[in-house]
């Protein structure tokens, strides 16, 4: 068991943490979530010992051993990354380090016997024997191939070192897990071996993620931030997310009585406990769903942006038909031939390993980039609104919001349309006088989501959206576009994203195309697609 007692931050007048009193206990996984900006990294910093807080304390049961996620990629640079991973055990590592400096003597005295005894016994407890092949397993399920492991970690690229680093905090079966952001960088099968991972881990895990999907696969538990407290509710993201929603809409509502709101509420739990079988504490969530009663549910502060796209006109016969696209970057070949014909109600999500590919498809398509050879043509109707990956150029000159958005409201309209338009994006009162330059990478997310919104375009182009937003703006995100009624093309690492909004799949592999009329879900487990990937990578 970890647990917090009196813990308060500050930095100046801002209070991070007031007071916060939690336990975390062993065979539980916790998610730790809370709007950007509460402290989430930082309160695993203080659970780590890497941070200290201005007052409380931070007790461990025993000698239990606390693994961490380690965010310094460079780190470890002159090390190799089979080491790197061992490294993660401190004194089995001592113990490996002393025992090979025993044996390279080329006089081996009765004194370094005793000792290289005591050593092999504490090696053995350790299971010091099993150590490289538990390294290699951890390895290979994040991708590391073997051609990898005798390199040193500056010779990886920034990818495949959080990755190194990932397997590090796994490493040894330690007491107690604190992962910040662990499926950066990871691509889907890596994330699912990390889930199937988690999901047999017996100690205690306590997990900061902004991956939805992530969170309801791996977490027993929500840790809430809000109001400078941290409170605990048992269940995964999607139960802590519907269970904030009913109890702000009971509150509310007071034209509705609090008995019938509140048997709505049993209602969801029961159905809830139904559903928890796939859980690996299962029986116990069950009995402890089966206690809640209705204070014992969330009521949140947080605030979702408001995000609903518009068209201007319903999409003609003629959507968009690609044709033969070829495109090279800087000697390498991204696009080969690339053909598409989209059609009425498609919401296309774009997957493959090289994301340089479908951002350049995406520039050629709202004509940012040229294509060495092939054609594309857009329907009559057809308008489009793109968000790129990258958004730096859109906040060059250093102006208030309200004036930049103005750029893009109708002409008709004035400032004060501008200004409630940002308040709906949570840009409220002296918040909308922000110059872009001080703006964070969320914020401007939110800024470039209004311009689209306003847009009234019948066909939206989205390059990895989510990047830089909380949970609370991705919820809102994915919301609307689940419920824009035209053309969506779009990329993103967020599974549920995906899953909720794409009807068709297209993946761009190095040696071909893969084009599925079906959910994400449906894709990553068809046997076609499977079958074509084969066929591909053969190639």
């Amino acid at each position: 068991m970890i647990e917090a007692s009196k813990i308060f931050l500050s930095y100046g007048k801002r209070i991070i943490f007031k007071d916060v009193n939690i336990k975390f206990t062993p065979g539980n996984s916790y998610g730790l979530i809370g709007a950007n900006g509460t402290g989430k990294s930082t309160f695993l910093k203080i659970l780590s010992g890497a941070l200290s807080p201005d007052k409380g304390e931070v007790f461990v049961d025993g000698k239990k051993r606390i693994a961490v996620l380690n965010q310094d990629q460079f780190a470890f640079d002159e090390y190799k990354v089979a080491e790197t991973v061992l490294m993660a055990h401190t004194r089995l590592h001592e113990v490996m380090a002393e025992r090979d400096a025993l044996y390279a003597k080329t006089e081996f005295t009765e004194e370094d016997g005793i000792r290289s005894s005591e050593l092999e016994t504490e090696f053995a407890e350790m299971n010091g024997y099993e150590v490289e092949s538990e390294a290699a397993v951890l390895l290979s399920g994040l991708g590391i191939g073997e051609e990898l492991r005798d390199k040193r970690m500056k010779e990886l690229e920034g990818g495949e070192k959080v990755r190194v680093l990932l397997a590090q905090a796994l490493f040894g079966n330690p007491d107690i897990l604190l992962l910040d952001e662990p499926t950066n960088n990871l691509d889907r099968k890596s994330i699912t071996w990390l889930e199937g991972f988690l999901e047999r881990f017996q100690n205690t895990v306590i997990i900061v993620s902004h991956d939805r999907h992530f969170l309801n696969q791996v977490c027993t538990h929500m840790a809430d931030i809000d109001y400078g407290q941290i409170k605990i509710y048992t269940g995964n993201y999607d139960f802590w997310y519907q269970c904030s929603e009913l109890v702000k809409q009971q509150r509310q509502d007071a034209g509705r009585k609090a008995d019938a709101k509140a048997k709505e509420l049993k209602e969801f739990i029961a159905r809830f406990s139904s559903n928890a079988s796939k859980a690996r504490q299962a029986t116990s969530r069950k009995k402890l769903l089966d206690k809640l009663e209705l204070e014992d549910l969330p009521a949140s502060s947080r605030r979702y942006p408001f995000v609903l796209f518009k068209a201007g006109r319903s999409c003609g016969d003629v959507i968009l038909e690609i044709t033969n696209l070829t495109k090279d970057i800087e000697g390498t070949r991204v696009l080969d031939n690339f053909s598409l014909q989209a059609n009425k109600g498609d919401k296309i999500g774009f997957v493959g390993t090289n994301s340089l590919a479908i951002t350049t498809l995406f520039q050629i398509l709202v004509e940012e980039l040229e294509p060495d050879s092939g054609s594309f043509r857009w329907g009559q109707t057809m308008s489009t609104s793109y968000f790129p990956k990258e958004n730096s150029a859109f906040f060059a000159d250093d102006v208030s919001l309200v004036d930049w958005l103005s750029e893009y409201t109708p002409p008709s309209e004035g400032e004060s349309y501008a200004r409630g338009f940002l308040g709906k994006m949570l840009f409220s009162g002296e918040e909308a006088l922000k110059k872009t330059s001080v703006l964070s990478g969320g914020e401007k997310v939110r800024c470039m989501l209004s311009k689209m919104m306003l847009s009234d375009a019948n066909a939206l182009i989205l390059d990895e959206p989510t990047n830089h937003l909380d949970l609370e703006s991705i919820t809102s995100l994915n919301n609307g576009m689940k419920a824009f009624k035209e053309i969506i093309l779009f990329s993103s690492h967020d599974h549920e994203l995906m899953a909720t909004v794409a009807n068709r799949i297209v993946e761009i592999t190095p040696n071909g195309v893969i084009d599925k009329m079906l959910s994400y879900n449906d894709y990553l487990i068809d046997p076609d697609v499977q079958r074509q990937r084969e066929q591909y990578s053969l190639s």
